[in-house]
């Protein structure tokens, strides 16, 4: 099975570049395993988040005088907590947003999976070649793109605003940064870090947005509080675009 799999996954390997700085995320960096996971689970994972997504359904509620990111036109900065990142990969498919995603297998892993649902990759982290990461992520808000980043990722601690974002305000002086945060009415909680969220079927997604915010990490950590309050289901405040 590997020897059928496996150059496939060498022939992607090279074939794609990574977004931060020109540098290639080399095969020879995974085991025999990890490559042959690379290799089916990506397109088998992106189905089924399009299979669940499907049966999801979303409402925003903005602050006031704010709308939903994806209503706004041009480029701009977004953050949401990394628990999140599933409901997230469905709401956002097909709109070419960057996001900024860990050099690791994990990474990796999810990388190849949210290609196929529409999203750039740009490889990096705000610890781990932070600076070329950025460089790229510059680029793509200068392309026009809205790019995004688990603001507590990869690895938290959960809820804790880095200043990855920040960082990204003050290179290309964008004048606000959202903040959002998206709860299911009813999940399933894995027990991880971040308290991993997948929806349950047919559940309704609401996606809290705050009011935005400059370029500076406390008033972000308190955009990103703001978001998840404006998400809890019970929460009556301006709905737009449900659907």
């Amino acid at each position: 099975m590997f020897r059928l799999c496996g150059p496939l996954v060498k022939k992607a390997a090279r074939e794609r570049e990574d977004a931060s700085g020109g540098t290639l995320v080399s095969v020879q960096d995974f085991t025999w395993k990890q490559r042959w996971v690379l290799a089916w689970a990506p397109p088998v994972v992106a189905w089924l988040v399009r299979a669940l997504g499907a049966t999801l359904r979303y409402r925003d509620v903005c602050a006031a005088q704010t709308v939903a990111g994806q209503l706004i036109p041009g480029p701009g900065i977004f953050c949401f907590w990394h628990c999140a990142t599933l409901i997230c990969a469905h709401r956002f498919r097909d709109m070419g947003v960057a996001i900024l995603i860990s050099r690791s297998f994990d990474g990796e892993l999810i990388a190849r999976t949210v290609e196929r649902l529409g999203f750039v990759a740009v490889r990096g982290s705000s610890s781990r070649g932070g600076a070329t990461a950025l460089r790229a992520m510059q680029q793509a808000y200068i392309d026009g793109r809205k790019c995004a980043f688990t603001v507590d990722g990869p690895r938290g601690p959960a809820r804790v605003a880095k200043p990855g974002p920040v960082h990204l305000a003050e290179l290309t002086t964008a004048p606000w940064i959202g903040a959002y945060h998206a709860q299911a009415s009813r999940a399933w909680y894995l027990n991880s870090w971040d308290r991993f969220a997948i929806p349950k079927p047919f559940a309704t997604v609401t996606v809290g947005w705050a009011a935005h915010v400059g370029a500076d990490l406390e008033l972000l950590q308190r955009a990103m509080a703001e978001a998840e309050a404006l998400s809890s289901p019970q929460k009556v405040a301006v709905v737009q675009g449900s659907d």
